[in-house]
This record gives structure tokens, C-alpha cells and sequence, in this order.
């Protein structure tokens, strides 16, 4: 009963994080950029009985016996596919069409760090930085990243802004006199190795690169110079690609697993309450 009682709680865990991936994936199916997460159990968690003092059987399967104690997520893999396009005919919107491209962004944390993130949320506003002077920043206030790494700033009395198909923004003002900025877009060969930063719709680059056993140049290449393929749109926003039909599905599912184990537990408990009560 106790090794039942294991077995259940080891799966109920995990369970658990299922369940608050697929809470995530439909609290931001209506967020713009938002890439679906799912978990996958591909692992056993096991024990392993070594008895091959007693069991002399030539077989092909190992030696010994593997108890299992419960399930595992083996990973939680991002949904890298396109999400529809949302047009909203407004200058700074801007969604991106080609898959695993990402705009950069400035993020600062409490302790006034900045790293580089990456999103597809392309919903750009300006924001003052001093007199006269405004900043391009995203719908969370951070700054968008030119090619140099640099916050893009620039007078504050723009008329319009367009974008040419390479990925640069292009401000221009009463006198006819424009300004290029080219905004800083990179391409992911491995975003599953990226881990997900606030928000939802960030990440970035792993703390433990190294330990993983990945360069950066492996995992992503920065799209600069005047050949870059930059797929981009204006005037519009790239929604989620969040499937809720799926997703609600996914839930009922992990639900009824959640359920089967708790009773397991239950059951688990009133035998041994039984045995207990035995004189």
C-alpha cells in the first residue's frame, strides 16, 4: 500500500505541471505571439530489483525486476508553428511570418541587469525618455533592440512610420527627411532549448549553456546586414496559436488522470487503515 501511495503521489506531481501548462496555454490564447506549450510523458520512473543470484533464465530482456513508482514529463516542448494574422492597420503593429524569427527586446530586471529577450509580439509604442527624445518599447515597456544591441531612440516629433521588407523601421518627419533604424530580428535553430522568461511570450538564452552542452552561435543566428530574409508585416499581429478545442480536450484528460490517482491514494490509505485496526 505504501509503494501504491508513491507510485500515485510521483504521478500526481507531475500530473500537476501538466495541468499548469495547459491553464497557461488557455489563459493566453487571445495573447498576441504566444507560442503553445505542451508536456509530453516519455519516461518511467522505476525501480530496479536486482535478483540474478536466483534467476538463472536466459532471456533478452534485463536481468532483475523494474518496479514502477509513477509517471514523468519528459519534456515540455514549445509549439513553434505560425498563429494567424490579426491585421490592425496600425503603423508600429508588426507581425512576423516566418517561423522562428523573433524581435529582440531589452529586459532589466529588479537588480537593474538587461539581457536580451526574445518575442514575436510585435506591438510596438514610444515612449519619452527626455525632452524632445522617445524610445521605441514593446506593450510591456521594454526596449526594442536594434542590430547593435542598442535601444532605438529618436526625435519625438515623427509623423509616420513604415517598414521596408528587410526589417527596418523607417521614421519619418514633416521635413522630408527620413530615419532608419534596422530593427534586430534572430533566427532560432533550436527554440526548445530556449527557456521561457515573464510573461509568456519571452525567452531566452539558458543560464546553464555550457552544462547543456550548446554554443549560442548553434542555437541562434542574428539576421544582419543588407541580404537578411526578414519576414515581416505591417499593420498587423501575429495572434496565439493556442488550439482551445485541444487544449480543453488535453484538460478533461490530465483531469481524469489526476482523479484515478487520488483515488488510488484513497484506497491506498483505507487498507492500510484496515490493517491497522486489526488486533
Amino acid at each position: 500500500m505504501l509503494r501504491t501511495m508513491i507510485t500515485a503521489t510521483n504521478t500526481l506531481s507531475q500530473i500537476q505541471n501538466q495541468l499548469d501548462t495547459i491553464s497557461s496555454n488557455i489563459a493566453n490564447s487571445n495573447t498576441h505571439g504566444y507560442k503553445a506549450q505542451q508536456a509530453n510523458f516519455t519516461e518511467m520512473l522505476y525501480q530496479q530489483f536486482n535478483n540474478d543470484e536466483y534467476d538463472k533464465t536466459v532471456r533478452q530482456t534485463p536481468v532483475g525486476i523494474r518496479y514502477g513508482v509513477g509517471a514523468q514529463i519528459g519534456q515540455i516542448q514549445s509549439n513553434q508553428t505560425q498563429g494567424s494574422i490579426q491585421v490592425t492597420d496600425r503603423d508600429l503593429d508588426f507581425a512576423l511570418t516566418t517561423k522562428n524569427q523573433y524581435f529582440n527586446v531589452l529586459m532589466t530586471n529588479d537588480a537593474g541587469e538587461t539581457r536580451t529577450a526574445y518575442t514575436r509580439n510585435g506591438s510596438f509604442y514610444v515612449s519619452p525618455t527626455e525632452p524632445g527624445i522617445v524610445t521605441l518599447v514593446n506593450s510591456d515597456g521594454y526596449q526594442v533592440s536594434d542590430v547593435n544591441g542598442q535601444a532605438i531612440t529618436f526625435p519625438d516629433n515623427a509623423t509616420q512610420f513604415t517598414m521596408d521588407s528587410d526589417g527596418t523601421l523607417v521614421v519619418n518627419y514633416a521635413n522630408g527627411q527620413p530615419q532608419r533604424f534596422q530593427l534586430a530580428v534572430t533566427s532560432l535553430q533550436k527554440p526548445q532549448v530556449m527557456e521561457n522568461l515573464q510573461g509568456g511570450t519571452y525567452i531566452g538564452l539558458p543560464e546553464n549553456l555550457d552544462e547543456l552542452g550548446y554554443t549560442e552561435a548553434e542555437i541562434l543566428t542574428d539576421l544582419q546586414g543588407a541580404n537578411r530574409q526578414v519576414g515581416i508585416q505591417k499593420g498587423a499581429l501575429e495572434m496565439s496559436n493556442v488550439d482551445l478545442s485541444k487544449e480543453m480536450t488535453n484538460l478533461i484528460q490530465a483531469q481524469r488522470s489526476y482523479q484515478f490517482n487520488t483515488r488510488a491514494v484513497t484506497i491506498a490509505d483505507q487498507m492500510l487503515g484496515l490493517i491497522n485496526g486489526i488486533r
